[in-house]
């Protein structure tokens, strides 16, 4: 049975409880309109830990002005009839009024990884990932902590997080699920018309493209770039691509030849909606 949990403190009280039965704890945090690509984090905390937590959370302090947080989906209840059955044990669903109470005033900033990618285009963003992350690490206390390689920048940034705060925390990375015809799961993948869903798939298929191109001998990242972005615009309703970019997995500066187990990430508006996907070389 999974048990909703609203106050930061109910929270600490049980993770305290849990730590002293010497339970390991794993821990999914999301921000809802849980999808299938949720749900694998879940069943690999599952595998690893006594215990699974699940954060529903639209975090305000990650949105930038006109950016998505009014309409962003939210469906509490049936997020829970899916983390029930998927086996969770608490779902951590806290008001914003709890996470940021009035005078709130501290946040987390990094000054490495944080400036390129999605966080050139979207200003303050990784503070708000950074400072609700670092918090819900705090309250829910988990061993291993679950995230999804398709947010990959965020993913790096906050094992970057975790290694220079000394963290007593695991972060593990989890493959990107996709729909059967390679469209990467999204939560904003329901803000697609049918006919933008369609439009959506250049992603994948440019990022397949880069991979064939460079298992096929091309190491110039311009030249994969040029394919892809041919490729994505090929497509009717794509509407702006924000960024194409090859990079290090690690340190995510862009590569001037493009070797094995480097990462293609991009971002790109199809319609109005803004959409980001990767894959690994």
């Amino acid at each position: 049975m999974t048990k909703l949990i609203k106050t930061i403190n109910e929270m600490k009280k049980i993770s305290k409880s849990l730590k002293l039965q010497n339970k390991k704890i794993g821990f999914v945090p999301t921000m809802g309109y849980l999808h299938k690509g949720h749900l694998s984090l879940v069943e690999c905390s599952k595998k690893e830990n006594d215990i699974t937590v699940v954060s529903i959370f639209v975090n305000p302090t990650q949105f930038g002005e006109n950016e998505d947080f009014d309409k962003y989906p939210r469906d509490l209840e049936r997020d829970l009839k899916l983390c029930e059955d998927a086996g969770v044990d608490y779902v951590f669903a806290p008001r914003a009024s709890e996470m940021y109470p009035e005078g709130y005033s501290t946040y987390v900033i990094m000054e490495t990884l944080t400036d390129k990618l999605c966080g050139k285009y979207r200003p303050g963003h990784f503070k708000g990932v950074l400072t609700v992350v670092n918090k819900l690490f705090n309250i829910v206390q988990p061993d291993n902590a679950y995230f999804g390689e398709k947010d990959y920048q965020q993913l790096i940034i906050i094992k970057k997080m975790v290694e220079d705060l000394n963290m007593n925390v695991n972060v593990v990375g989890c493959p990107i699920v996709r729909e059967e015809d390679g469209l990467a799961m999204s939560s904003r993948n329901k803000y697609l018309s049918e006919e933008e869903r369609k439009s959506a798939l250049s992603l994948s298929k440019a990022l397949f493209l880069a991979k064939e191109l460079f298992e096929k001998g091309e190491t110039n990242p311009q030249k994969l770039k040029e394919e892809m972005k041919k490729l994505i615009l090929s497509y009717p309703l794509v509407k702006e691509i924000q960024y194409i970019e090859i990079v290090d997995p690690i340190t995510l500066e862009e590569k001037q030849k493009v070797e094995k187990g480097d990462r293609v990430l991009l971002a790109v508006f199809v319609g109005d909606t803004r959409l980001i996907d990767n894959i690994k070389l």
